[in-house]
């Protein structure tokens, strides 16, 4: 007797993929060009047809759970080629979209099968997180907030530097001049940030990549991806230790044809985030461990990394908006451009923000080093529900596909 498998659509869903840039998905009639044409595509269950599939049909689950998504690069190659103009990039770029949102709020009922006081505590509060993160999801993807989103830091910075004292908006000269510590003391951003990154951004990627990791697996092992019925964390750390070398030279991206030249863009991004992420670790351990205080000569080295990648994260941001606006058959959405706006935005204050110091621009540059903690406070509270979280996602999925020796 054959089997029967009973399908049941989401409409709700493929609605929403739709409005999240996949507007063509419904001219989609399975050719399966796409996947011949792509560069990146495995030999073994390659995208981005199956995809097109389940989009199609609302298959909200699997598609979801689907590590294949990441895997794609929006390289562009299988929306140049489409006889259809179904834009099957973009549709795989709304499914990722719809996943962030998706992995970025904690579910609701906690981890259920866990028992224990202890676990009862951690459901408490993935239970608050989920009553939080929920509505930020949407105010993160809705125009309309945006004002509130840049007001948030600019109340929170005020109101909290004004009740500790760490905010002074009349700050004497240091001995080296202009000192941004001396207007927006050391201690307030860590007050702010260092929370923010271990009890907001670290528990809700913590929570989303469980979750993330779990689903890939069982729809790996559903779809014959893998011959792992357990996932060996082990394993997997490896198999990351293994794609680092191919993420950090963008192996993926040169293989694209249709778009090459969002390589050198997003590459330049890349590494100037990698390098401001190593300067502020430096100067983090320079002030606490060593107490040693800026503002630092321009002749150290490490302000050599800091004013390189500066300049390549502002050009690379560039680049990244100008190829946009370049492809006029590509699909934007306000998602895309707040990322590129806040990236932008983060390197023009960043580099005028040391002008203005150099230039003896005492209100200048204070006004302009707050705008710039808005900046940085908007790329990394909002990190789990932004597109820039598919750093995150993009880079487990890698892994894992590497781990389950898939070809």
């Amino acid at each position: 007797m054959t089997d029967k498998t009973l399908i049941e659509p989401d409409v709700g869903f493929v609605k929403e993929i739709i409005g999240l840039g996949g507007d063509t998905l419904k001219k989609c009639f399975q050719c399966a060009t796409c996947s011949v044409v792509c560069p990146i595509s495995p030999d073994t269950k390659p995208f981005p047809r199956k995809e097109m599939i389940a989009a199609s049909w609302g298959l909200k689950d699997r598609l979801v759970s689907n590590l294949d998504i990441w895997l794609c690069h929006y390289c562009g190659d299988c929306t140049s080629n489409c006889p259809r103009g179904a834009k099957p990039g973009e549709v795989l770029g709304a499914v990722r979209s719809y996943a962030i949102a998706d992995y970025a709020v904690p579910p609701v009922d906690g981890f259920n099968n866990q028992g224990g006081v202890l676990w009862r505590i951690i459901n408490a509060k993935i239970r608050i997180l989920h009553l939080i993160t929920k509505p930020l999801v949407k105010a993160v993807n809705d125009p309309k907030m945006l004002p509130v989103l840049f007001a948030v830091p600019v109340v929170l910075f005020i109101v909290l530097g004004l009740i500790t004292g760490l905010l002074d908006f009349s700050p004497p000269l240091g001995e080296k001049g202009i000192a941004h510590h001396l207007f927006f003391s050391t201690w307030l951003v860590d007050i702010i940030f260092v929370p923010l990154v271990f009890f907001w951004i670290f528990p809700i990627f913590t929570i989303g990549l469980l979750r993330f990791i779990k689903d890939i697996h069982e729809n790996a092992v559903l779809e014959g991806k893998t011959d792992k019925n357990e996932i060996e964390y082990f394993g997997l750390i490896k198999g990351l230790i293994r794609v680092i070398p191919s993420i950090l030279k963008q192996d993926k991206f040169k293989d694209c044809t249709e778009n090459k030249d969002r390589d050198t863009a997003h590459w330049m991004v890349f590494l100037s985030f990698i390098g401001l992420f190593i300067v502020t670790n430096i100067f983090f351990v320079a002030l606490y461990g060593l107490h040693i205080e800026g503002p630092y000569s321009q002749l150290n080295p490490v302000k050599w990394l800091a004013n390189i990648s500066g300049i390549a994260l502002i050009i690379g941001a560039a680049l990244m908006i100008y190829n946009r606006l370049k492809k006029t058959d590509q699909t934007s959405t306000y998602k895309d451009w707040y990322l590129l706006g806040l990236v932008l935005g983060l390197g023009i204050t960043g580099m005028l923000t040391e002008m203005t110091r150099l230039g003896g621009l005492a209100g200048l540059t204070y006004f302009m080093y707050f705008i710039h903690l808005v900046f940085v406070f908007n790329l990394f509270a909002f990190l789990p529900f932004s597109k820039l979280a598919h750093l995150v996602y993009r880079t487990v999925a890698m892994a894992y596909n590497e781990y389950s020796g898939r070809k």
